[in-house]
This record gives structure tokens, C-alpha cells and sequence, in this order.
């Protein structure tokens, strides 16, 4: 008998078995990975949502109370809401891992993507036709001087005392640091003669009422807030500039958590205005449902902060 007739069939079943036994380690290897990155999510019991601060973010509370209820129900987890005391302390909350889910301003969320890209938004408000806000999922940064006052131009404001909202804010500080230092030539520090934050657009607009500062750049939505307060109205004030269109607040998680509570999270807010008792919460903050975005939508905002860090460099 030919040697080779003999062990072919052997030499067969052992390279069968050799096969075999790598397809099956391949299997576990790819199956041990597969399961290794889906351990490597964070599916936290519960999730800390946090905002933006405004004049009554105690109130804020109650006014998301729809939105955390569906997004317990959706998700399946505990909804926290965190009062936040600035700007900062919202990207410190995402950044520390402390808070999961959160509504930042569009130059703040530029800031902490920057600090770390899992900082990833997913929507924002479609806004309603308001007193000074346009509709649509944009804003504009406006500066206001009270109607009666003898500052009535740009020109006229030179030595004033101006009001920004904080120094995280896009519209409050931003803008008028980048876009509007152009128009007059200089930095607005230089032009102004004052220039003082108030901790928010509304307490801005309010400052500018009562007399307390000479002008204010505020976002058009937080303007009508205080409108629709009944502690102003929009022939109390003279519009002096206003800026292109900038993208609304970003609503941003953290991009370790679970694909699951991710797709869940969008869902409670792309999905609210077909939830019956979120129409209270819309009509709140004057919008008609929200809409997805993505990190590109706020390109606009990067060039003008890159703008703004290569004006310090000088």
C-alpha cells in the first residue's frame, strides 16, 4: 500500500481538526472582543442631566420635569438633575464623568469638545417665531440699549458701560469679542468704558431696563424670556447690531455610554413633540420640536474662537 494513500485520510482529518479548532478560536477571539467593547460602555443605574444656568434655574426644575420623567421612562434609569452656578461647572460635570447628559451653549460645548471629544452633541431646539427671536433652530446676538436713552447708536455707546452674560456664552461674550470688536475697530474693552459680566442674558436685558448698565448683548431667545415675563417688551429697547445667525444650544451626552441609553436619550427629545404631556415644556421654551445635529453644525463657532485665541496670541 502506497504510504501516501495510507495517510492522506489521516493527514486530512487532522488538518479538519486544525481548522476547526482555529475557526473556533477565531470565534471566541472575535466573539471575546465584540464582548470586551460592549463591556467597555458605561451603562451607569442612573443618569445626571444638567443645564445651562439662567435668571430662575431653580425653577428649570419643574419646567424639565417632561423631559426627565420620559427620559426615566425611555431609558430605564434614574434621572438626576443638577443645578449648575455657571458655564464652567456644566463642562466640569461632563468632563469628571459627574454629568451624563447636558444642555451647554454653543461656544461652551465647542470649549469642552476641545477638552474631550466624548462630549458629543445630538440636538437642539427648532425655535418659534418670537419678539426678537427668529424661527428656527438659530439665534442671533444682539446688542440693546434702553429706548428713551441718549444711546441710540454704536458710536454713541463709546465709554459706556456694557453688560455680557458670562464669559462661557457664545452671544453674551463671544461674539461680541470676536464679530463685534471689528465693527467698531478695537477691542471692546477698549471701547467700552465698563464691561461687566451679569451672570446671564436675562439679568443682562434687565440691567439694561433699570438703568444700571448703558447696553447689553444678549441672545434674541433670552431676550423674549424676559419679555414674555412681562419685565420688558421689545419697543423698550433699541436693537444697535446684530450678528449672523449662530446655532442653538447644543444637547450633548457622553459618548462612552451604551449605543442603547444613547438612542434612548435622543428619543426623548426627538421624539417630545409627540409626547402629550411635553407640550407644555415646548411651549415653554418657545419651540416647536427639536432637531438632530452633529459637531459640524457648530464649525462656525470653532473659527470664532479660533479667532478670538489668535487675537490674544497678538
Amino acid at each position: 500500500m502506497n504510504f501516501d494513500q495510507r495517510t492522506q485520510p489521516s493527514v486530512k482529518r487532522r488538518a479538519g481538526a486544525l481548522l476547526s479548532a482555529l475557526a473556533l478560536s477565531a470565534a471566541v477571539t472575535v466573539s471575546g472582543v465584540s464582548t470586551a467593547k460592549a463591556a467597555e460602555c458605561e451603562n451607569p443605574d442612573e443618569l445626571t442631566f444638567a443645564i445651562i444656568p439662567t435668571e430662575e434655574t431653580v425653577a428649570e426644575l419643574q419646567l424639565y420635569k417632561p423631559v426627565t420623567d420620559r427620559m426615566a421612562k425611555l431609558t430605564g434609569k434614574k434621572i438626576q438633575f443638577f443645578m449648575p452656578t455657571s458655564y464652567a461647572s456644566v463642562v466640569e460635570g461632563l468632563l469628571s464623568k459627574f454629568v451624563d447628559v447636558a444642555v451647554l451653549g454653543p461656544y461652551t460645548y465647542v470649549i469642552a469638545n476641545s477638552k474631550d471629544p466624548n462630549v458629543e452633541v445630538f440636538a437642539t431646539y427648532a425655535k418659534k417665531k418670537g419678539h426678537m427671536q427668529e424661527e428656527g433652530p438659530g439665534y442671533k446676538a444682539a446688542l440693546i440699549s434702553k429706548k428713551g436713552s441718549k444711546f441710540t447708536s454704536i458710536e454713541s455707546l463709546k465709554g459706556s458701560t456694557l453688560a455680557l452674560a458670562d464669559p462661557g456664552s457664545t452671544s453674551g461674550n463671544l461674539m461680541p469679542r470676536v464679530v463685534f470688536s471689528k465693527v467698531v475697530n478695537m477691542d471692546i474693552d477698549k471701547f467700552f468704558g465698563k464691561v461687566i459680566y451679569s451672570g446671564s442674558h436675562e439679568l443682562s436685558a434687565v440691567a439694561v431696563l433699570k438703568g444700571k448698565v448703558d447696553a447689553a448683548f444678549v441672545a434674541t431667545h433670552r431676550f423674549d424670556n424676559v419679555v414674555n415675563k412681562g419685565e420688558a417688551k421689545l419697543e423698550d429697547v433699541n436693537i444697535l447690531w446684530e450678528s449672523k445667525p449662530i446655532p442653538q444650544d447644543p444637547f450633548v451626552y457622553r459618548k462612552p455610554l451604551c449605543e442603547d441609553i444613547k438612542k434612548n436619550v435622543r428619543e426623548t427629545f426627538l421624539g417630545l413633540d409627540k409626547e402629550p404631556g411635553a407640550k407644555k415644556f415646548l411651549a415653554n421654551v418657545k419651540s416647536n420640536k427639536f432637531v438632530p445635529m452633529s459637531s459640524e453644525d457648530y464649525d462656525i463657532i470653532r473659527d470664532l474662537k479660533a479667532a478670538k485665541d489668535a487675537r490674544k496670541k497678538k
